[in-house]
C-alpha cells in the first residue's frame, strides 16, 4: 500500500505535532483545542453524493497549495515535516555528542551530507574510478564485469536483487528481472499521448547535458544520447507492461544459471553474478522475465561496445547525480524533478540528506525514534484492532455466496495464519558494520549501499527470517507480504497530524486505521495476486478451478469500473494494473465498518462537530488520502504506480459501498452512484 502519492515517512501515533495552519495550538493543550481532524478539511461547496473526496477534502485542498518543492501536497506530507524536524535534531544531537556507534555514524553521515562546499568542489571527482573503469573496457567479458559491478548502485543493465524464493518461502535465491531502463518504465519510450511524447522528446538533450559533466564535448554528447536512448528503446520493446509485471505465475522462472546461459549465451551470468560478490548459493536463479534477458543478450552481441560504455556511464552519473555537486544535481532535477513530476525547485540540502539517510540506516534512526514516540497504549489499541478486522474478514468469508465450501476452508486457514507486526520490530538489524565515517558524503552512500548489498548476500542459504522489518517504525506506510503471510503496520502509519492518538474517536480510527491500513493489508492476501499464494506463503493454488472464475468475473468488474476514470488529459487509470490495490481498498472500507458497527460510538449516534459517527466514519478513511497531486506527477503515476491516485481511492471503493448510500443518501443520478448491478462484490 502507499497512503500518498510518494512513499513518505511518519512520525508514531502518540506524537505532538505543530499544527498545520498557523497559530493553531499544540495537541494536548487542554485550554485551546485543535480543530476536529475530519470537520476542519470538509468544502461544504461540494456534495459527498456527488465527489465525497472533494467533499471531505477539499475545504483543506483549497488552503494548501502544493509548495513548489513538492510534486503533491499532502497529509503524509505534513507528517514527513514533522519528522523532519526531529530527525534533524537527532543528527544535530549527534554531530555535538556522538556518545555510541550508531550515534558516530549518524554525525559522520550528516556532516558529509551537509558539506555543500566540499561536495561543490569535487565534481565528478567522486565517480572518476568507475568512469575510468568503463574507459578501459575493450571486450564484452570486460563489459559484462563492470556492468555488474555498477549494477548494484545504478541499477544499469537489469534488475538483480535476493529474496524469497515464492514457491518454497523458506528459501532465499537470487532473482533476476526487466530493468535497465532511464525512463520510469517501457511505456514512456512509446506512448503517444503528448504528455510522454514531451518528455520522450527531452530525454536525449537532458541526457547528453548529464554526459558533458564526465567530459563528453556537445557534439560527442548529443551522438552518444541518441545512442543510449535507442539502445534503452531496445531494452523497452521486451519489457512487460505495468499490469503484465502482477502475475506472479507469469513472472516465475527458476532456472539453472547453466539454462540462462543458454537463452542468453552473449553474457556470462555465472561471472555477472560472482561481481556482485555472490560466491555461494547461486547455481539457481529465478528470471522474471526470460524474454528480457534473451534480449539483453541479443543487445550485448549487437550494440556497438562504445554505445554500451556511453549508457554504462549516462546510468552512473544518472545515479549518483543526487549526491554530487550541486550543478549536476540541479540539472538531473531539472528533467526528474521538473519535467516528470512538476516540482518547481528542489528540497533544501537538509532535508535530502535526512531521505538519503533514512535510505541508509532509517531503521538505526526508527530505535531512537520510538522509545520517545510510540508507547505501548497505542500499540495495543492497533494490535486489537487489527483482530477485531480479521474477525470481520472471517465473517464475510464464513458468508460468501459464490465460493465453496473447500475453498472457503483453505481461505479461513490462510487467514488465521496473517502475522501481524506493529509499531516496531522486536528484533533490530546490527549496523556496525557499516563503513560509514568521516569521509565524503558519495563515500558514505557507496558504504551503505555496499552494506545493504552484502546483507541482502548474507541471507543466502540460511533460513528465512521472518521477524525482519522492510520499513522503518517512522514509515507513513504499510505492506502485506504474501511470502511471510504478514501484514507489516510501522508506527507512523497511524499517525493523524495535529492530533495524539487518544484524541481520536473511534469513527476516525475506524475509518482512518482500520479500513484504509489494517484492512487495505489483510485484503491483500485475497485480492487477485494474494490469493495466489497459499498459508505458508507459497505461490501455490489452493482454490477450485470454478471459484477461481468467479472470482476472475466479480475481478473483470471492479477492472472495468476503473478503466473509465479518467486521470489528467486524456489518461485513464489502468483497470489491471491497480486491481490488487482497488480490491484490498473497497475490503478494507467493507471490514473496517463492520468492526465499527461493533462500538459504543456507532451504538450511541452522538454527532462529533455536526456529523453522526457514520459520518465521520467515511470522513476518517478520506483523511488517509487528503491532499493533491501536479498534474505531471499524476500523470507519472497513471503509467509507472499499481496505485490509482488519490481521489480515486476514495470515490472509487465509495461508489460500490451499500452502507455509504445509506448514510449519505446517494440516489440514481448523482455522480457516486452505481446501479447495485455494477457494484463489485468480492470479499
Amino acid at each position: 500500500m502507499i497512503k500518498s502519492i510518494l512513499t513518505v515517512t511518519g512520525l508514531a501515533a502518540v506524537t505532538c505535532f505543530t499544527a498545520c495552519n498557523q497559530g493553531q495550538k499544540q495537541p494536548g493543550d487542554a485550554n485551546s483545542p485543535t480543530p476536529d481532524a475530519v470537520a476542519a478539511n470538509v468544502d461544504s461547496t461540494v456534495s459527498p453524493t456527488q465527489d465525497f473526496f472533494d467533499y471531505a477534502n477539499g475545504g483543506w485542498i483549497k488552503r494548501n497549495p502544493i509548495p513548489a518543492e513538492y510534486s503533491s501536497w499532502g497529509i503524509g506530507n505534513l507528517v514527513q515535516e514533522e519528522l523532519y524536524k526531529r530527525l534533524r535534531i537527532i543528527n544535530e544531537k549527534a554531530v555535538e555528542n556522538p556518545a555510541d556507534p550508531i550515534s558516530k555514524k549518524i554525525a559522520a553521515f550528516w556532516t558529509s551530507g551537509m558539506d555543500s562546499v566540499r561536495i561543490n568542489q569535487e565534481g565528478i571527482k567522486p565517480i572518476e574510478a568507475e568512469l575510468k573503469a568503463i574507459d578501459a573496457v575493450t571486450t564484452i567479458p570486460q563489459l559484462v564485469q563492470i556492468a555488474s559491478k555498477l549494477n548494484m548502485s545504478t541499477g544499469a543493465f537489469c534488475s538483480l536483487y535476493i529474496g524469497q524464493d515464492a514457491k518454497n518461502s523458506e528459501m532465499i535465491a537470487v532473482q533476476l528481472g526487466q530493468g535497465g531502463l532511464g525512463l520510469p518504465n517501457r511505456d514512456y519510450y512509446f506512448n503517444t499521448d503528448a504528455r510522454t511524447t514531451n518528455i520522450r522528446n527531452a530525454y536525449p538533450a537532458h541526457i547528453a547535458k548529464m554526459l558533458q559533466f564526465v567530459g563528453y564535448d556537445s557534439t560527442s554528447a548529443k551522438k552518444a544520447a541518441a545512442g543510449i536512448v535507442q539502445l534503452e528503446t531496445s531494452l523497452a520493446k521486451n519489457s512487460r507492461k505495468l499490469e503484465a509485471l502482477r502475475d506472479p505465475e507469469a513472472n516465475y522462472h527458476k532456472m539453472a544459471v547453466t539454462q540462462l546461459n543458454k537463452i542468453a549465451g552473449n553474457v556470462d551470468w555465472n561471472d555477472f553474478i560472482k561481481q556482485q560478490g555472490i560466491n555461494k548459493f547461486a547455481d539457481t536463479v529465478i528470471v522474471g522475465q526470460p524474454e528480457f534477458y534473451t534480449n539483453l543478450s541479443n543487445a550485448v552481441k549487437s550494440q556497438p561496445l562504445q554505445t554500451w560504455k556511453d549508457y554504462l556511464k549516462w546510468n552512473l552519473i544518472n545515479a549518483a547525480a543526487s549526491h554530487l555537486s550541486d550543478t549536476i544535481a540541479n540539472t538531473d532535477f531539472a528533467f526528474y524533478g521538473t519535467l516528470l513530476k512538476g516540482q518547481d525547485k528542489q528540497k533544501p540540502r537538509w532535508k535530502r540528506v535526512l531521505d538519503a539517510e533514512e535510505s541508509a540506516m532509517g531503521e538505526a534512526l526508527g530505535q531512537l525514534f520510538v522509545k520517545e514516540f510510540f508507547n505501548n497504549t497505542a500499540k495495543k489499541r492497533y494490535e486489537n484492532l487489527v483482530e477485531e478486522i480479521r474477525a470481520e474478514l472471517k465473517t464475510r468469508i464464513e458468508h460468501l455466496d459464490w465460493m465453496s465450501d473447500s475453498t472457503k476452508q483453505k481461505a479461513l486457514y490462510k487467514l488465521s495464519k496473517i502475522t501481524k507486526k506493529v509499531g516496531y520490530p522486536d528484533k533490530w538489524k546490527d549496523f556496525s558494520a557499516m563503513d560509514i565515517k568521516e569521509q565524503s558524503y558519495h563515500q558514505n552512500i557507496e558504504a551503505a549501499q555496499q552494506w545493504w548489498q552484502n546483507y541482502q548476500i548474507s541471507k543466502l542459504g540460511k533460513p528465512v527470517d521472518r521477524t525482519e522489518w522492510d520499513m522503518t517504525p517512522q514509515t507513513y506506510n504499510a505492506y502485506y507480504n504474501p511470502s511471510n503471510n504478514e501484514i507489516v503496520l510501522p508506527a507512523g502509519i497511524f499517525t493523524v497530524p495535529g492530533k495524539r492518538d487518544e484524541e481520536l474517536d473511534d469513527a476516525i480510527v475506524y475509518g482512518y486505521a482500520g479500513a484504509s491500513t489494517i484492512g487495505h493489508e489483510i485484503t491483500h492476501g485475497f485480492d487477485d495476486e494474494g490469493r495466489q499464494f497459499d498459508a505458508a506463503g507459497n505461490l501455490k493454488s489452493w482454490w477450485t478451478k470454478d471459484d477461481e472464475k468467479k472470482f476472475n468475473e466479480r475481478a473483470a468488474v471492479m477492472v472495468n469500473q476503473f478503466n473509465n476514470y479518467v486521470v489528467v488529459d486524456t489518461l485513464r487509470i489502468n483497470g489491471k494494473a491497480t486491481l490488487g490495490e482497488n480490491i484490498a481498498d473497497l475490503g478494507g472500507i467493507l471490514l473496517g465498518w463492520e468492526a465499527f458497527k461493533k462500538t459504543e460510538q456507532f451504538k450511541k449516534n452522538e454527532k462529533i462537530a455536526g456529523y453522526t459517527p457514520s459520518q465521520r466514519y467515511f470522513m476518517g478513511y478520506a483523511l488517509g488520502w487528503l491532499g493533491h497531486t501536479k498534474k505531471e506527477s499524476l500523470a507519472r503515476q497513471v503509467l509507472t504506480d499499481v496505485h490509482s491516485p488519490a481521489k480515486f481511492r476514495v470515490n472509487g471503493p465509495f461508489a460500490d459501498v451499500d452502507a455509504f448510500y445509506e448514510v449519505y443518501g446517494v440516489k440514481p443520478g448523482d455522480a457516486m452512484y452505481r446501479p447495485d448491478s455494477a457494484r463489485v462484490r468480492i470479499w
